[in-house]
């Protein structure tokens, strides 16, 4: 398959697909005489797990690690598992992050909003970089 049809295919762009084979991710693949590279049917496949991957939040020096060989067969099932759990507790990790953030962001909100009667704004600024310290 040409990289036209591999493009529209996999929804991704020519010039993507290139780079996925520059480094590596996709197979290299034979040009034809007239110079068009040839892809395998099974690079779509592939396509889809390097854009879920990244999706999910791993980066491409990760998903190189984690990628079946391109006949399918040789999948390292035990470093995909062990990369996912750390991928989702990473995830997590960040969700507790990020909720600490949001409490403190809206308590900040919350003592702009509702700042005491008469407290003139540079005292009000004070006031809030005290309590952010």
């Amino acid at each position: 398959m040409k990289i036209g049809e591999l493009a529209q295919r996999s929804g991704l762009a020519s010039s993507r697909i290139r780079f996925y084979e520059s480094s590596g991710l996709i197979a290299s693949v034979k040009r034809g005489t007239n110079g068009y590279r040839e892809f395998l049917p099974q690079t779509v496949g592939i396509l889809e797990i390097i854009t879920s991957a990244q999706h999910a939040g791993f980066s491409l020096e990760e998903i190189r690690h984690l990628l079946p060989t391109p006949d399918m067969q040789n999948w390292r099932q035990d470093e995909l598992l062990a990369s996912l759990r750390r991928k989702v507790e990473e995830i997590e990790l960040m969700q507790r992050r990020l909720k600490k953030t949001k409490a403190r962001l809206l308590s900040v909100i919350d003592s702009i909003e509702n700042k005491p009667e008469g407290l003139a704004c540079a005292a009000n600024a004070e006031r809030l970089m005290a309590s952010l310290r």
